[in-house]
């Protein structure tokens, strides 16, 4: 707060010494005092903002009136088929995305129902809320990040406190094609923020039928002793007025207990666990490497993908974040570390 109030001060003193119009100097003022007051950067223009973001006022315009030409696009494969498409900024727009997150959305409370892109929240802690209870209502949201426009963007910076015009700005940097981009650092804490009346709303309706409630990104998951038929039409409602759109052919509504997946976790009872089919494929994998050899078993499926070593090593840490005591993944990541370090060992002794 002593921080807060001294830098206050000197643009006070700096405003009164240039003999600014009081009007004026008290606009900037009330200004710099709405900024100070959540911990956020004052940006005054956008000549201020490239100053900030060390790019110059030419290159940011070309980002605000022509975004698209500063992302490389390619697709993924989707586990259950299909493709989504991802735009991943080139460096010097991604360090710009990366000031705005670290300086800015970083610092603006989220909902504390959010467990996607949160501090101290994983997919783990998502599907611990719901361990245990009797129904399980999972509901997907329609194209996340594209249905987040542009204009929501510019509306979030105005309500933090800035300018209009510093606003359109902020939001055009973190925008491609007039909404919320695939593969930008910014879009998972901006459509957290964006989604926090979307929380607060669910929330509601959920204590009124003694039912818990999170949202890990664009999966929503509700839980309870009974979820009655009617309260998915409540939910669908609220997703409808917060500019959502529910993908309802991934609705699904248990009823009996048993295991469930949340978010890639199987729940069952009070515990949980990386899924047993994930487990079996990713463990049979690995028990022929251990056998064979990491070469040999690449040869004879025909792997050709460079980072296939990297990929089992990433499976099992999400196993392992999951089951942090799991022992065979202990020792299979250990192994595969080993064969790792000696792949290295070889390319430098080669080089």
């Amino acid at each position: 707060m002593s921080d807060y109030i001294t830098v206050y001060k000197k643009w006070e003193k700096y405003f009164s010494n240039r003999g600014l119009e009081v009007n004026l100097q008290n606009s900037y003022l009330e200004y710099i005092q709405r900024l100070l007051s959540k911990n956020l950067p004052l940006i005054f223009e956008t000549e201020h903002l490239s100053l900030l973001l060390e790019r110059n006022e030419t290159y940011l315009n070309s980002v605000v009136h022509g975004a698209e030409s500063h992302y490389r696009e390619f697709k993924l494969r989707k586990r259950k088929g299909g493709f989504r498409k991802i735009s991943m900024p080139y460096p010097a727009l991604l360090e710009c995305q990366k000031w705005i997150y670290k300086n800015i959305l970083s610092k603006v409370e989220i909902s504390y129902y959010a467990h996607g892109f949160a501090k101290k929240k994983s997919i783990v802690t998502n599907a611990k809320i719901h361990i245990n209870q009797e129904h399980l209502l999972k509901i997907d949201l329609k194209n996340f990040f594209p249905s987040i426009k542009k204009g929501r963007v510019i509306a979030m910076f105005c309500k933090l406190g800035y300018s209009t015009e510093v606003s359109f700005y902020l939001a055009s940097i973190c925008c491609e094609n007039d909404c919320l981009p695939q593969g930008a650092p910014t879009s998972p804490s901006i459509s957290n923020i964006i989604s926090k009346s979307l929380d607060n709303r669910m929330f509601a309706l959920c204590k009124h039928y003694d039912i818990k409630y999170t949202r890990y990104a664009d999966d929503l998951a509700f839980s309870g002793d009974k979820i009655p038929v009617r309260f998915i039409d409540y939910v669908n409602q609220i997703v409808t007025t917060e500019s959502f759109e529910i993908n309802k052919s991934k609705t699904q509504l248990h009823r009996k207990k048993g295991k469930r997946i949340i978010t890639g976790v199987a729940v069952n009872g009070e515990i949980v666990k990386a899924p047993k089919s994930y487990k079996r494929k990713l463990f049979q994998t690995l028990h022929y490497i251990e056998k064979f050899g990491l070469n040999s078993h690449r040869t004879k499926l025909k792997i050709r993908n460079p980072n296939y070593l990297e990929s089992l090593i990433g499976q099992l840490n999400y196993v392992l974040s999951i089951e942090p005591n799991n022992i065979k993944a202990k020792n299979y990541l250990s192994l595969l570390v080993e064969i790792d370090k000696a792949r290295t060992h070889n390319n430098v002794y080669k080089t």
